[in-house]
């Protein structure tokens, strides 16, 4: 849970910076160190939107930068 929350909250301040929010994201990547973990990070995830939820895909992955288990990728229009 909190390796997601910190996730969706650089996401946060990269959109903040663009003059955006999280209605601007279309489409999401979510890559799983465990799909086990899929549930958590998902519940945490929808947290984080309002309303119609953009397209997502959500993958296994072997390893992930500095050994996080989870990572998102977002593209926005801005």
């Amino acid at each position: 849970q909190a390796q997601t929350h910190q996730v969706m909250k650089n996401i946060a301040a990269i959109l903040k910076a663009a003059k955006a929010d999280f209605n601007a994201i279309v489409k999401t990547t979510i890559f799983l160190k465990d799909m086990n973990d899929f549930a958590t990070v998902n519940t945490v995830y929808a947290s984080y939107f309002e309303g119609n939820f953009p397209a997502r895909e959500t993958v296994e992955v072997s390893r992930l930068p500095k050994d996080v288990r989870v990572e998102i990728s977002v593209i926005a229009t801005v």
